[in-house]
C-alpha cells in the first residue's frame, strides 16, 4: 500500500471585539477518489468530520486568512477520512483587566501630587539647606561617619524621635483644621513649639514654619487658610504650617504625613552628604535604605494622638544642643 499522504489545513476566524480562534487541523492517511483534492473539496471534508481537540492555548493573531498545502497525487481508491490530531488555539483581543498603570489619575490626585511636590521641594523658600537637625555634631563626634552608620541614625530619629514626633503634629494641626476647631489647633502649634530639646532646633522648626506660612499665603491662597495659620501665630511649628495647610487644601492626610517625613529624610541625608562626606550614590543608598522606615512611621503618625507623642533619641537631642558649641559650623542646627 503507497505512503499515506498528510495535508495540513490553517483557518482563521475572526469577530471583531469579541474573540479570534484558529484552528489547525492534520490529516493523515487521506486516501481520495481522485489524483488531487481541491481546496473546496479539502475544505468541505473537514467541515463534515468530527474533531479532537487536543490542547489550547493563547497566542497573538494579526492576519486573517486560509492557507493550504499542496497534497500529493495517490491512489484512485476510497477509504474513510481519519482526522489524527486537532488544534485549536482561542485569542481574546482584550480579556484581562485593564492594567493598574493605565487607569489615569483624578483631578484632585494629579492636584495632590503636584502640590506635595512642590511645598516639599528642596527648591520651596523654607530654608531647610541650612539645617541638620544635629547632625553636624553626630559627624564630628564620630557618631555618624559612613552611609551605613548614617541610615542607623536617621532610623531611629525617624521611628523614635523628632521625625514621629513632628509627623503627629502634621497630622494633629490637620484634623483640627478639617475640623474647624481653631482653638484646638492654637494649643496643637503652642505645644508643638515647645516640643524641641534645644533652642536651635526650635529655630530650625519655627524658622521653617514662618517662611512656609509666608509663601503659602501669597502663593497658595485658598478659602479659610489666612484664618486657620492665623490661628497658629506668627512664628509656628513647620510641620502645624504644613498640616494646616494640606487640610485647607483638601489634600489626603495620610500622603501629607509620607510626604512631609520623606521631605525630611532627603533634607536630613543632604546634609550629611556634606558632612561626612557622602557621594551622590551612597546617599541615595540610604534614602533607599530609609523607606521602610519612612513608610510604617508615617502611617503610625498619622493615625497617633497627642498622648502619643514622645521621642526615646537621647543622643540627638544632645547633638543638637552642643552643635551651638561648635568650634566651626556649616548649619545652624
Amino acid at each position: 500500500m503507497p505512503a499515506a499522504p498528510t495535508a495540513t489545513i490553517t483557518a482563521t476566524m475572526t469577530r471583531m471585539g469579541t474573540a479570534m480562534i484558529m484552528v489547525t487541523i492534520t490529516i493523515m492517511r487521506i486516501k481520495v477518489m481522485d489524483t488531487r483534492m481541491t481546496t473546496r473539496a479539502a475544505i468541505t471534508a473537514m467541515a463534515n468530520m468530527p474533531t479532537a481537540i487536543t490542547r489550547i492555548k493563547t497566542m497573538p493573531i494579526t492576519t486573517m486568512g486560509m492557507a493550504i498545502m499542496p497534497m500529493t497525487p495517490a491512489p484512485m481508491t476510497a477509504t474513510p477520512m481519519v482526522i489524527t490530531t486537532a488544534t485549536a488555539m482561542l485569542m481574546t483581543q482584550e480579556t484581562r483587566p485593564p492594567n493598574a498603570g493605565d487607569v489615569p489619575a483624578s483631578d484632585g490626585e494629579r492636584a495632590t501630587l503636584f502640590r506635595l511636590m512642590t511645598w516639599l521641594s528642596p527648591s520651596f523658600p523654607v530654608g531647610s539647606f541650612s539645617y541638620s537637625s544635629g547632625l553636624e555634631w553626630a559627624v564630628e563626634a564620630g557618631d555618624v561617619v559612613d552611609g551605613a552608620t548614617l541610615v542607623e541614625w536617621l532610623s531611629a530619629m525617624l521611628s523614635d524621635g523628632s521625625g514621629f514626633c513632628d509627623g503627629v503634629f502634621v497630622a494633629q494641626a490637620y484634623r483640627r483644621t478639617a475640623a474647624g476647631d481653631l482653638a484646638g489647633l492654637a494649643e496643637v502649634a503652642e505645644l508643638a513649639a515647645a516640643m524641641v530639646p534645644s533652642r536651635e532646633r526650635q529655630l530650625e522648626s519655627t524658622a521653617q514654619g514662618r517662611a512656609f506660612v509666608d509663601i503659602a499665603l501669597a502663593v497658595w491662597s485658598c478659602d479659610g487658610l489666612a484664618d486657620a495659620l492665623a490661628a497658629i501665630g506668627a512664628a509656628p511649628a513647620y510641620p502645624v504650617a504644613v498640616g494646616v495647610t494640606c487640610a485647607r487644601h483638601g489634600l489626603a492626610l495620610p500622603l501629607s504625613v509620607h510626604a512631609f517625613l520623606h521631605a525630611l529624610t532627603a533634607n536630613w541625608i543632604s546634609a550629611a552628604a556634606r558632612l561626612v562626606p557622602l557621594g551622590q550614590t551612597a546617599s541615595q543608598r540610604a534614602l533607599a535604605a530609609l523607606e521602610p522606615v519612612v513608610a510604617p512611621t508615617g502611617a503610625r503618625a498619622a493615625r497617633a494622638s497627642l498622648d502619643d507623642l514622645g521621642a526615646a533619641t537621647l543622643r540627638a537631642d544632645l547633638a543638637s544642643m552642643r552643635h551651638e558649641g561648635q568650634y566651626t559650623r556649616l548649619f545652624r542646627s
